[in-house]
């Protein structure tokens, strides 16, 4: 129960947006169950002893009444016909509607995750989790509607009729009912846990195929495709077995309800068959039972497979709902404050932070970058200059102390305000499969073809651009692997300004590049920098040379701070980390 309640408090405020189409649905189904399974029988019946009563000698005083019955019969299955399409009609405008919503939910509810949440997750997972919480929606609301909802209705329609023409046969039924239904609870409890391990298998599966053709480079360049091929087969051998062990179980689950039925239709035979021969039923009773009791076989065993497809779906809906219960590690404030920068001055203060494994980066960090610096950070890996940008734009939040823009805390302003202020460029660039113009234009979506071009031009992406056969209009493919590393790393920072954030943060934004376009790209970037708070992370040192102040990270200390210049005169780990690149050496 409190699977279900945690299920549906995702689901249904959907389905309550469209609440006159999903009430109306039940009516129609109720008349549609009236038109196809209660009254046709009846009027059989009627038929059926018109025809086979003896009494009357007169053959032609029974034709006129034979032909009512027969064009009640004709009324009837035609009403069940057109309430049958209409309801058809409904369904699919209130289901394409209520899917629409729930993969919108979906897609809201996951981006609201921090950063770390998705670095721990299989892509593929999440994707095919998103699509079985939508489907698993559409194949729940299919079956209680027309199995579970209808079946219902059948069975209090039907037995009603059978307490009032055979009550003792109704009674039959009616405790088998209760045997047949036991027994398949304990089946469906039973092997829910194996379905479950079933699906929990198969997102195993997408995510390691994901994985796997999202790293295709590496897979090749290590000729480990054999090996890739042995580690997926033991992950397909578990979900094979895994499956046959849920499906076995459904095999004997139909053996069990097959012998029930069969048991059942045996003795009320022969309870149907002594009553007729006691003159207690006319033959018109003897059909209208067996069609009612087939009518029944059908849609208790169709029942039966609906609820092991339901409880399947609601596994699967199961995976995304517990997925969108999992605290969000970064959350806005409750009360948010608006936006209030304008200069750009950054304050770490007293700053202490520890990644959730446990490992100490920083321990009361002090660092002013005031409006309009220019900044760079270097120092060996693993010293925290990285963590300096995550926490700044909140990737991770610290663990003690505070982060403030122009006096305002991070945390105190929505995470999209805090991101619009800064332009961030990172060390790998990674493209949505869309056009250049769109990856481009991406932080400013009311951008200008022109605005557009002359980012390009600053960025010298503008000239490789232009020699592709769509130009500007071209597809990157999936994570821009259509374009050389350079070439991503151009447009990334084409992308960057054009949004004119007041803080600008590069990371290793030239790693890409060739030394002719890393020289252009610093040409465009000492003009970008203008009037910006500029932090620069570099690795390969002759590139913040002419920055106004160079901080030496060390074990997540600032070791040293000065220019160029004072650095390498006083000698010390900036000093170090310079000759060792002069002298050739790769850090």
């Amino acid at each position: 129960m409190f699977l279900f309640r945690t299920i549906f408090k995702h689901i249904w405020p959907h389905i309550m947006k469209y609440k006159w189409s999903f009430w109306s649905l039940f009516v129609l189904q109720s008349a549609r169950v009236f038109s196809s399974a209660i009254l046709p029988p009846l009027v059989l019946k009627k038929i059926i002893d018109l025809i086979s009563d003896s009494s009357t000698t007169d053959h032609l005083q029974k034709v006129p009444l034979l032909f009512d019955y027969i064009s009640y019969l004709i009324i009837i299955i035609v009403s069940g016909y057109i309430v049958a399409r209409v309801s058809g009609y409904i369904v699919v405008q209130f289901q394409a509607n209520v899917i629409r919503d729930l993969h919108a939910y979906a897609f809201e509810k996951l981006t609201k995750h921090s950063y770390n949440f998705f670095t721990n997750q299989f892509v593929g997972g999440l994707v095919a989790k998103a699509k079985r919480f939508v489907r698993g929606f559409e194949v729940m609301h299919d079956i209680f509607l027309y199995e579970f909802f209808m079946t219902f209705f059948s069975l209090i329609g039907i037995f009603y009729v059978l307490f009032r023409e055979v009550p003792t046969i109704a009674l039959t039924f009616l405790l088998w009912g209760f045997l047949y239904i036991s027994v398949m609870i304990i089946f469906v409890k039973f092997k829910m846990k194996y379905d479950l391990l079933e699906a929990e298998a198969d997102s195993r599966v997408g995510g390691s195929l994901a994985d796997v053709i999202s790293n295709i480079l590496t897979v090749k360049i290590f000729s480990a495709r054999p090996k890739e091929i042995i580690t997926y087969s033991h992950v397909i051998n578990s979900e094979r077995t895994h499956r046959l062990r849920a499906w076995h179980l459904g095999n004997i689950q139909d053996a069990t309800q097959g012998l029930l039925m069969i048991s059942i239709n045996i003795l009320i035979l022969f309870q149907l068959a002594d009553n007729w021969s006691h003159g207690l039923i006319t033959a018109g009773v003897f059909v209208l039972v067996q069609s009612y009791m087939l009518n029944l076989f059908d849609k208790l065993w169709g029942i039966v497979k609906s609820v092991t497809k339901f409880m399947k779906a609601l596994t699967d809906v199961k995976e995304m709902t517990d997925l969108f219960g999992q605290t969000i590690e970064i959350a806005d404030h409750a009360n948010p404050q608006p936006l209030a920068v304008q200069k750009g001055e950054i304050s770490f203060t007293n700053v202490s932070f520890k990644y959730i494994e446990g490992v100490n980066v920083f321990d009361t960090l002090n660092l002013t970058i005031t409006s309009g610096e220019k900044v760079g950070l270097v120092g060996h890996s693993g010293s925290g200059k990285s963590t300096i940008t995550k926490l700044l734009l909140r990737f991770a939040d610290v663990s003690d102390g505070s982060i403030t823009i122009d006096g305002q805390d991070i945390r105190s302003i929505t995470q999209d305000d805090l991101r619009s202020v800064i332009s961030y460029v990172p060390q790998e660039s990674i493209l949505f499969h869309r056009t250049i113009r769109e990856n481009i234009g991406y932080g400013k979506p009311d951008a200008r073809n022109e605005e557009i071009i002359e980012v390009a031009k600053k960025a010298h992406a503008h000239e490789f651009i232009s020699k592709l056969p769509n130009g500007y209009n071209t597809l990157v493919g999936e994570r821009g692997v259509k374009l050389s590393g350079g070439e991503r790393q151009r447009v990334a920072i084409a992308r960057a300004m054009l949004k004119q954030a007041p803080i600008l943060v590069l990371d290793e934004a030239t790693s890409s590049l060739d030394s002719i376009s890393e020289q252009y790209i610093q040409e465009a970037f000492n003009e970008l920098m203008k009037g910006k708070t500029t932090i620069v992370i570099a690795h390969r040192l002759s590139t913040i040379q002419k920055m106004d102040r160079i901080i030496v990270l060390e074990e997540g200390k600032i070791v040293e701070e000065g220019t160029h210049a004072k650095l390498i005169k006083k000698n010390g780990y900036y000093a170090d980390l310079w000759n060792h690149q002069v002298g050739g050496f790769i850090e």
